[in-house]
């Protein structure tokens, strides 16, 4: 019992750590700099798994990039081609994730946090710039970060079948 009570310890304090460490990048990047934004709320549910249970298929770089990228595409194209009325915008949210959600799983690289993007990509009427930035390039940062720790400083087999899609 001791044992699972330090080794429950010891990963929710390394998820803590870098956690704090790619969140604050990003967040310096998106406020401190000219470089835009960087951040969104989906990104913090990606560190629990890139950094609680990157041994989870959901946490794998490929997942994590694609998962992002794909759901917002879905809301960016959601909000560009199927215009609606406001009060009918629950339809146009709905439409979206489904969508996101389906290409996610048929694609294989289901990532459960970026199942949300859709949403404030709609009601924020983002535009096709949000998926490079912070989409893409916040996706690209916390991959490099869980790369480090996961595969350099604690060792682990992380990078399975990086950016290559398995379709199931």
């Amino acid at each position: 019992m001791i044992h699972i009570i330090k080794e429950n310890f010891k990963r929710a304090l390394v998820a803590k750590i870098f956690s704090i460490i790619t969140i604050g990048t990003l967040s310096f990047l998106s406020f401190k700099t000219q470089y835009g934004l960087f951040l969104v709320g989906s990104f913090g549910a990606s560190m629990v798994l890139v950094f609680g249970y990157p041994e989870s298929p959901f946490a794998q770089p490929k997942n994590v990039f694609f998962g992002h990228f794909i759901t917002s595409l879905a809301g960016v194209l959601a909000l560009n081609f199927f215009s609606i009325e406001q009060h009918y915008l629950f339809l146009q949210i709905a439409v979206a994730v489904g969508l996101g959600i389906f290409l996610m799983i048929l694609l294989g690289v289901t990532h459960p946090p970026a199942g949300g993007n859709p949403i404030f990509i709609i009601l924020g009427g983002a535009t096709y710039q949000f998926l490079l930035n912070p989409i893409i390039l916040g996706s690209i940062i916390i991959i490099v970060y869980a790369i480090i720790l996961n595969r350099f400083i604690l060792k682990k087999n992380y990078l399975k079948s990086c950016f290559i899609a398995e379709v199931y």
